[in-house]
């Protein structure tokens, strides 16, 4: 990759994408839609502004104090935090983030150079990379504070850490995006997910709980640990600093060629990957024709749900199969009883046998019930997304939106029941059966909450839909504006079952609540055929808008 000079080509080239970028935010505004984006984006940018000031100070007085007291082998300690978040952040947190599919671009004739350049900086304008780079300003702004002659060797190397951190993040993801596109590497890298993300929820209560019984062993295996810790990129680099400190200018600078040498080859395997892109890699999982175009094949007949009408349990079905194909959602099925498992091993403040909820393990059932409820949002707010191109086969089928999302409703009500049936069975085994009246109430009030959400996720479906990549790493799940409304939805519907529950405690019957909320469930079902009584009209409005967000490439 040598010569990545800006040439008149590529500065035309970069000016025409601005230009053509810029101008699609323009005509953005022309739609309600649109400028409710915007909106949800200064939010965003609000609450991610405030991160990253409040995270840029507080690392920049810590480095201020490390230097100043001659404790700079400390610095490890605030790199490595920077470090986990730039990497593990766009990952943990799609919905907060949108990734532009920059691939698209090879359509048009731009040299690799460029191309490149494109990926580079469209993967900069991450919010991690925008946090990522605050906080190591305020690093950079610490050290000067307490030490100036030392800020002119800190400035370069955590300017060359971040670039590094830029580097790794883009090399990550288009590498885990080759790995998803063949079925198999994508089923093989679902699991060791699926089981890193699952062990990295045990770290904590593992932790606490054998902290205290193996102090010296633990200390044994820091002692140990800390030369690997060096030789990685967060420890070199503060490794680089540290020796400058000490006037160990040798050192110095070998730490921060090998630090070079890490971003080099990370820049290696980038290029690798994009190369392969540019020459027009394409990795199809079709296979050959085994049968002859004049062969006959055995037609299946789809479900038949006794009391269910035809286009509705189609839906149904093809929804099923849909969540049954897809990674990501059958892992969200097991999580409600991962979390009661933490709860069940993490040490409460008395050590008791129960762990977190020992003393109150009557909430075990409603806490996995209420987070089964939320982690259904991403399937219920954008129920239309897994469509994508398909939506146009709703529309020229001789079927009614309103049994459309019928099917969907009753499918994600279906998924719901599972995963309240696996809550009941892990908190019956992992504590004790809850009683009646917590059993009662707990299901009135996810009914309610149930109907609410499918109400609102009907609506949001038709008016902020967005395509649903399930093969792809790092893209949204849902619209900025859908996220910002859910929120705002989960957080009303609480409030609701919160003030229910202590109107019933208030009169020292839990049962009272289960009433409660039955009157609020009645009001929503209400409101929710309503809704879907008038969505044809809606939908048939907003067809075009819906199939051109619907089918973007």
């Amino acid at each position: 990759m040598a010569g990545l000079s800006f040439s008149p080509l590529i500065r035309g080239q970069f000016s025409a994408i601005a230009r053509v970028r810029w101008q699609l935010f323009v005509n953005s505004l022309r739609t309600i839609r649109g400028r409710m984006e915007v909106v949800a984006r200064g939010f965003m940018f609000l609450g991610f502004g405030m991160g990253a000031i409040v995270g840029s100070i507080g690392l920049g007085a810590t480095a201020w104090y490390f230097v100043s007291s001659a404790r700079v082998d400390w610095l490890p300690v605030l790199l490595w935090p920077v470090f986990l978040f730039w990497q593990l952040f766009p990952v943990m947190a799609s919905a907060f983030t949108e990734n532009v599919d920059s691939s698209n671009l090879l359509r048009f004739p731009l040299t690799f150079r460029s191309y490149f350049l494109i990926r580079i900086a469209y993967g900069s304008l991450d919010p991690s990379t925008a946090m990522g780079s605050l906080w190591l300003l305020g690093m950079a702004i610490g050290i000067a504070w307490a030490s100036p002659a030392l800020f002119l060797t800190a400035a370069p190397v955590l300017l060359l850490f971040a670039i590094f951190n830029i580097l790794l993040a883009r090399m990550l993801f288009t590498w885990v995006e080759r790995w998803l596109a063949q079925r198999r590497s994508r089923e093989i890298l679902g699991v060791f997910f699926l089981f890193v993300v699952i062990s990295f929820q045990f770290i904590g209560p593992l932790v606490r709980h054998f902290g205290n019984r193996s102090q010296p062993a633990l200390s044994h295996f820091v002692v140990q640990a800390l030369p690997i810790e060096r030789l990685l990129p967060p420890g070199v680099a503060a490794q680089a600093i540290a020796h400058s400190l000490r006037g160990e200018y040798a050192l110095a600078l070998g730490s921060f060629a090998l630090l070079c040498a890490y971003a080099l080859a990370v820049l290696w395997l980038l290029n690798l990957r994009l190369r392969a892109q540019y020459r027009g890699e394409n990795l199809s999982e079709a296979v050959a024709r085994t049968i002859g175009p004049a062969a006959k094949q055995q037609i299946r007949l789809g479900w038949n749900i006794p009391g269910v009408p035809g286009p509705v349990s189609a839906v149904l079905e093809k929804e099923i199969h849909y969540l049954s194909r897809s990674g990501p959602t059958l892992f969200t099925l097991v999580m409600p009883v991962v979390v009661l498992l933490i709860f069940r091993f993490s040490p409460g403040k008395t050590d008791s046998a129960g762990g977190l909820l020992g003393h109150a393990s009557d909430l075990a059932f409603p806490i996995g019930a209420a987070y089964t409820l939320l982690i259904l949002t991403n399937l219920v707010y954008n129920s239309l997304g897994a469509d994508a191109a398909g939506i146009q086969f709703y529309f020229v089928s001789p079927v009614r939106f309103r049994e459309i999302l019928m099917g969907k409703n009753l499918t994600h009500t279906l998924v719901l029941a599972v995963e309240m049936l696996l809550v009941w069975a892990g908190a019956s085994l992992l504590y004790r059966p809850p009683p009646g009246e917590i059993l009662l109430t707990t299901f009135t009030g996810v009914f309610f909450a149930l109907v609410v959400n499918l109400t609102a996720g009907n609506l949001l479906s038709v008016y902020t839909p967005k395509k649903v990549d399930l093969a792809a790493l790092g893209r949204q799940r849902a619209s900025q504006v859908t996220a910002l409304v859910s929120l705002g939805i989960q957080a009303a519907v609480l409030g609701l079952c919160a003030l229910a529950i202590l109107l019933a405690r208030a009169y020292h019957h839990i049962w009272l609540a289960a009433i409660n909320f039955v009157a609020l469930a009645a009001i929503a079902i209400v409101i929710y055929f309503l809704v879907l009584n008038r969505i044809d009209a809606i939908v048939l409005r907003r067809r075009e808008v819906m199939i051109a967000e619907l089918c973007r490439a």
